[in-house]
């Protein structure tokens, strides 16, 4: 039986690549934006990816095209179709232009390349040395994660460190200091007017006994704290401040224990006797405390107003 030139072609080409195991293949290409330039094009991608598969052997059973989606996740149309497909066996590898194009992180793909190796299905890149689909391109891509996860351990060590650094100079790791505080230039925190509606929090709860009264009757004033965004007090925002302990001015960041006057905003009797009253009712006592009449009038309210405007829009 005589083979066509590009028959010889293919199996020279797969002998010197260790006689690849992948018959089926799937292109994937994607795009960031409506005007990507020459090379990046989709229909670029898919060419360069299409010759390719011709080069390799291949025979290409789909073709995935996500165009205007971002790689920084696998929330993608296409690629969520071309998974499901993996699933069931559709093909062998999938073959696309550039790693970036596939996924925009390289501890991503190598998640994606361990779920699709469990499947039987390979990865190849067209213009880079990653070739999931012999034994040395996966000897090569195992480095190549190696690598990866070794720089993102250091990377994570060194924040760390910095982190602990920080700590040990009582300053605040993010830009959102507890309500009560605003986070100076050098990283500390400083008490500011907010405090004030700290205590009187403290004070409702041990008055009320119940966090989400606490929260309605914050509504039904109106108290929007100073250097706040939020619109409505829930009764996490509530349990959050009542069980946070910086206000006694206990400074617990990155491992660092630590006592600081200045963050003082509570009193500690009157924390612990918060924290009394919140094991108390976790233990299960009053546990037919019942809610409000005018908290649970406001509820029914609400509730008929929002039916009232759904009958009003769908007549």
């Amino acid at each position: 039986m005589s083979l066509s030139p590009s028959s010889n072609s293919a199996q020279s080409h797969a002998s010197e690549n260790e006689e690849s195991e992948a018959e089926r293949a799937a292109i994937y290409a994607r795009t960031s934006s409506r005007n990507q330039i020459h090379g990046y094009s989709i229909d670029e991608q898919v060419r360069s990816c299409w010759e390719r598969c011709d080069m390799m052997g291949w025979d290409v059973v789909r073709v995935f095209r996500d165009e205007v989606e971002s790689g920084k996740d696998v929330d993608r149309p296409m690629f969520q179709e071309m998974m499901s497909a993996a699933k069931k066996g559709v093909f062998d590898v999938v073959v696309f232009w550039k790693l970036d194009r596939f996924s925009r992180s390289l501890m991503h793909t190598v998640n994606l390349e361990e779920e699709l190796s469990d499947l039987g299905v390979g990865l190849h890149s067209v213009t880079e040395q990653i070739d999931t689909t012999t034994p040395a391109g996966r000897f090569n891509f195992r480095n190549i994660a190696n690598a990866a996860e070794f720089e993102r351990e250091m990377i994570r060590q060194r924040t760390q460190m910095g982190h602990h650094a920080m700590a040990l100079e009582h300053k605040w790791p993010n830009d959102k200091p507890p309500l009560g505080y605003d986070r100076r230039e050098d990283g500390k925190l400083e008490v500011n007017e907010d405090a004030e509606l700290v205590r009187r929090i403290y004070r409702m709860y041990l008055e009320l006994e119940s966090m989400p009264q606490v929260a309605y009757e914050l509504n039904q004033e109106g108290v929007t704290p100073e250097n706040c965004d939020r619109q409505e007090w829930k009764t996490k925002h509530v349990s959050d401040i009542l069980k946070n302990e910086i206000y006694t001015g206990r400074y617990q960041v990155a491992d660092v224990d630590d006592y600081v006057s200045e963050y003082r905003i509570i009193e500690d009797g009157i924390f612990e006797d918060v924290v009394s009253t919140r094991h108390r009712f976790q233990r299960g006592r009053n546990e037919a405390k019942s809610i409000p009449r005018d908290r649970k009038e406001s509820v029914v309210e609400s509730v008929v107003s929002d039916y009232l405007k759904y009958t009003e829009t769908n007549e």
